[in-house]
């Protein structure tokens, strides 16, 4: 068994086709989502992602159909019927069946798919400046996890891949760094850790204020500011956070290395102790 999908009251084996050609989220964007993870018997911070696609939801004109601990609760449900320990992605989605141009809010329903999907091992990644950029909030809901905003996390990823790297490093309207395609983006300098503020642009990821506020309260300086692309590259220590591999090590930016860097290593280490303490049950 590699995937659980809940879906109308009832869990399924696999990919049940929920969806038809004609559904409002296959033809015009609706669908919202988001994803935490499970691993030896804990899921961090599974609440608040279970909270946030319930507000996703709502900024998309759909009616969500169940609270945040309602989720969380089939969630848990979902992670017992799993061999206890196993690495899990948890997903739940909101989507609308009906409507032309504004999804039908009475419409709207609810999946849950619990996937086996092991942590990888924090070898470092590369990264690129990417040609494309994070659309203003005045351009695209980006104040919601959005399915119809990925196409162009996927442009930035895809421009990476073709050049070489493992990922993009995107910015924002006005040519500052939002994070990478899909993850937030961290750098230290002279021991100061600093992060691109949140300006609408990109998600505000859980994790990555949850790494922000364990590395403040170790006494590390984090600050959120405006950060070019330069500014990246003539960093000490830059790494990612984000719900799928949590804390991560960059090894190099275009032409700029880094090295496997303290600062690196403590926010990961805070971040699974505070995992492995917390939302476990």
């Amino acid at each position: 068994m590699e995937t659980l999908t809940y879906s109308r009251g009832a869990w399924f084996i696999g990919n049940p086709p929920l969806l038809g050609p004609h559904a409002h989220s296959v033809w015009l964007g609706s669908a919202v989502f988001d994803g935490a993870r499970a691993f030896d018997g804990c899921a961090p911070d599974l609440d608040l992602h279970c909270a946030r696609v319930v507000r996703s939801a709502r900024m998309m004109g759909l009616d969500p159909v169940l609270t945040g601990p309602e989720i969380t609760e089939l969630a848990w449900d979902g992670i017992s019927r799993f061999p206890a320990g196993t690495p899990l992605y948890i997903c739940p989605l909101f989507y609308a069946d009906q409507g032309f141009v504004l999804p039908d809010p009475a419409s709207t329903q609810f999946a849950l798919t619990i996937t086996v999907s092991p942590l990888a091992e924090p070898t470092g990644f590369s990264a690129t400046v990417s040609s494309f950029r994070r659309p203003d909030p005045s351009m695209a809901p980006t104040g919601a996890k959005a399915a119809c905003l990925y196409p162009n996390v996927a442009r930035a990823y895809r421009e990476a891949l073709q050049r070489g790297f493992d990922i993009g490093v995107s910015l924002d309207p006005d040519g500052n760094v939002a994070e990478f395609s899909f993850t937030n983006l961290f750098c230290v300098k002279a021991g100061r850790v600093f992060t691109p503020a949140s300006n609408g642009t990109f998600l505000n990821g859980l994790t990555r204020q949850r790494v922000i506020q364990l590395l403040r309260d170790d006494g590390l300086v984090v600050e959120e500011t405006t950060l070019t692309p330069q500014d990246v590259k003539s960093a000490d220590e830059v790494f990612a956070t984000g719900n799928y591999q949590k804390v991560s090590w960059c090894r190099r930016v275009d032409d700029a290395s880094f090295a496997k860097g303290p600062v690196y290593e403590r926010a990961r280490r805070l971040y699974w102790e505070f995992a492995r303490s917390e939302g476990c049950r």
